[in-house]
């Protein structure tokens, strides 16, 4: 790289920041005087170093999944749009209502904070593609990875795929997150902690519908990576730290800032260490299920049956 491709490539990164940032403002102002009027505790860094921080982040990651797509053009600004959306203020959102609607959320807020999201996915994912020269409109490169296979392997992958997200998500829940009595008491359940299968057995007695919010949760964090996964032009490992890195950096990133829905400053710190726990393991989980059809629960894992090793060996 020669001197004037540095400075086209400094100059586009001080656009995509300057453009993520005045974007960003312009979907908060959809939640301007919405929020609830409580006190919050400081972020983990001063709020402009904080911001700054969160800016640099989301762009350099939706920079890594413009630029290691396939697509070009409207397919790509779409369909990646899209996705950014779903995994990072739909689902971030609903699951933000289901267990603050009686804390800090005010039911007026929540469509809001759907609005917030649209200008960074819809308006700043369709910029970044054309100002990283890829707003021609022919895919550069033939799919490395495929997300075509039959019905009933779908619904297979959905299921393995739901009860491993639960999993995760209650395993980081409780040994991560729950172990801070701040967010016990912020979420209603102040006191000592519960034995892990008392907390459980508990939990589903009391909130039956927790599990399968979750399990539908999980299918759609799969919705948003299968256009990661199918514009993808790197290889699968690639891609499923890619598909890692989007689970959780916007996720996380805005957890070290000042937020008045949710306002404990250790809440959010156990959030964040929970998050990067469990979404970057999930994402990458879902990369290795889904990019490709697997024969077996042997192909799965790469074991191969022992006939075909023999021949392998036979025939070196």
């Amino acid at each position: 790289m020669n001197g004037k491709q540095i400075l086209i490539w400094v100059g586009r990164i001080a656009l995509l920041l300057l453009l993520f940032f005045v974007l960003f403002i312009i979907g908060t102002m959809a939640v301007s005087g919405m929020l609830p009027d409580i006190k919050s505790e400081p972020g983990l860094v001063p709020n402009n170093i904080g911001f700054l921080i969160f800016g640099i982040t989301n762009m350099f990651l939706i920079i890594a999944l413009i630029l290691s797509s396939r697509w070009n053009g409207w397919k790509l600004a779409l369909l990646l749009g899209a996705a950014y959306y779903g995994a990072v203020t739909f689902l971030t959102q609903i699951e933000a209502w289901y267990f603050m609607s009686n804390i800090t959320f005010d039911q007026k807020l929540l469509p809001r904070l759907f609005v917030m999201g649209l200008p960074i996915a819809f308006v700043y994912i369709p910029l970044s593609v054309l100002i990283l020269g890829k707003g021609k409109k022919m895919d550069s490169e033939k799919p490395t990875l495929s997300v075509i296979f039959p019905t009933k392997l779908w619904i297979w992958k959905l299921i393995v795929i739901a009860i491993v997200y639960i999993f995760l998500y209650w395993n980081s829940g409780y040994f991560i997150a729950w172990q801070n009595p701040d967010l016990r008491a912020f979420y209603g359940s102040p006191g000592d902690i519960l034995p892990f299968w008392e907390h459980t057995a508990k939990t589903l007695n009391t909130d039956s519908g927790l599990l399968p919010f979750q399990a539908i949760r999980a299918m759609l964090w799969v919705l948003c990576a299968i256009p990661i996964i199918l514009g993808s032009k790197v290889n699968v490992w690639w891609t499923a730290i890619l598909v890692g890195l989007f689970f959780t950096v916007p996720q996380i990133s805005g957890l070290i800032l000042e937020n008045p829905l949710m306002p404990i400053a250790s809440v959010r710190h156990s959030h964040m260490i929970e998050g990067i726990a469990s979404n970057f393991v999930f994402g990458m989980i879902i990369v290795w299920l889904f990019h490709r059809k697997h024969k077996s629960v042997q192909d799965l894992f790469g074991i191969e049956k022992k006939p075909e090793r023999i021949n392998k060996i036979l025939q070196q």
